[in-house]
């Protein structure tokens, strides 16, 4: 089968593919480059990918367009969701979900909570949330390939946040990505206290 994987880091999605007999194309441009690259394939895998796909291409590939998504959906929804899962305070965890014309509303396929450790860092517990989304995919690919994998609706409202939230809450990062979760998790505290 050949798999387009859109994603700024593709290599670790494209090793799993490789591991699994899959010929690998990889894409991190604009949707519309990416998506007549994407007429030479069987399945499109996205990681990470910033740009909003069009809904004439979710539709076109219902079933064969996937998402790794480094939260515990429907809770922190769109961009920077390992900082909004502390900020906010919402479950941590990573999913892998079907892309629809939402963002980040498809169909789950699978999803798994991580604990985080007292001393993680933004940075840390991003590594950590690669590497168990990636993990989970390599899981779910043969049932994914074989289209038996799992489709079950979001039923929860959750939470979705754009790009632009958090700058005005940078001057909480004095450490950049390797600010203490704590210290972002007291920061949300006392804001939901105000609110």
């Amino acid at each position: 089968m050949k798999v387009l994987v859109i994603s700024p880091y593709a290599d670790l999605v494209a090793t799993v593919l490789r591991r699994h007999g899959e010929t690998v194309l990889v894409h991190d441009g604009p949707p519309t480059d990416a998506f007549e690259v994407s007429e030479l394939c069987d399945f499109v895998v996205s990681h990470g990918y910033r740009h909003i796909i069009p809904a004439q291409v979710t539709q076109r590939w219902d079933g064969r367009l996937v998402n790794l998504h480094i939260s515990l959906l429907p809770w922190n929804r769109g961009a920077d969701p390992n900082f909004w899962s502390f900020f906010d305070g919402t479950p941590k965890g990573v999913s892998v979900h079907h892309i629809d014309s939402g963002i980040d509303t498809g169909y789950l396929i699978a999803q798994r909570e991580v604990a985080v450790s007292d001393d993680a860092t933004l940075a840390s517990n991003y590594d950590r949330l690669q590497e168990d989304v990636v993990a989970l995919f390599d899981q779910v690919w043969p049932a994914l390939r074989e289209g038996r994998a799992e489709r079950r609706a979001q039923l929860e409202r959750g939470s979705v946040h754009r790009k632009v939230e958090i700058e005005p809450l940078r001057y909480l990062l004095n450490d950049g990505w390797d600010t203490p979760v704590a210290k972002i998790e007291a920061a949300g505290r006392r804001a939901r206290k105000v609110a």
